[in-house]
């Protein structure tokens, strides 16, 4: 079955929390070609630290199948659904699969980054703008973000580097969590 399954586009089958790796090793046992990308994360328990590999994109496995025969996937105990619009699945480009396999397989250091597009407001994260919100107007050549920040009914623009800006509203989350953890 693996030879023609081959053929078929990747899907995205949105998981379970915590159930990736369950549902990437049934996909393996019924012959479905899966992808599960990893990363390695240090967790703290209570008495110690660990390493350990967490999934790159928590909730969610890529698996080839013919999607007219979808029932067997979809059978699997943690699978959700075939991420799609409405309820028509939607392939994964067959070029991103292969850039996060390659990446993967590097044997690099990678974490999962927020999803950043120009015209979504976020905020600083580092350094002497940090906590300031802005709307991203263009990535430039550089790695850097050109911010567009309303001050005094007047914009200017700040390169901010990459790794400092994340989405406000998600930066707005972690803080709470940073909050809840400390009190």
């Amino acid at each position: 079955m693996s030879g023609q399954v081959e053929r078929f586009p990747w899907y995205a089958l949105r998981v379970l929390s915590n159930h990736e790796k369950p549902v990437s090793a049934a996909l393996m046992q019924r012959d479905y070609p899966e992808f599960l990308p990893m990363y390695r994360a240090r967790r703290r328990w209570s008495d110690r630290y660990q390493d350990v590999d967490v999934p790159l994109f928590p909730g969610y496995v890529f698996c080839r199948l013919n999607v007219n025969n979808r029932l067997p996937v979809l059978v699997i105990p943690g699978v959700m659904h075939i991420v799609g619009v409405g309820k028509v699945p939607v392939s994964v480009d067959e070029h991103e699969i292969a850039s996060i396999q390659a990446v993967v397989s590097s044997g690099m250091l990678l974490q999962p980054w927020p999803f950043l597009k120009v015209g979504q407001t976020v905020r600083i994260e580092e350094g002497p703008l940090r906590n300031v919100q802005g709307i991203l107007t263009e990535f430039d050549g550089s790695q850097k973000l050109i911010l567009s920040i309303t001050l005094l009914q007047r914009s200017l623009a700040v390169s901010i580097p990459r790794h400092a800006v994340r989405p406000a509203e998600e930066a707005d989350e972690w803080r709470m969590l940073g909050s809840l953890a400390q009190a």
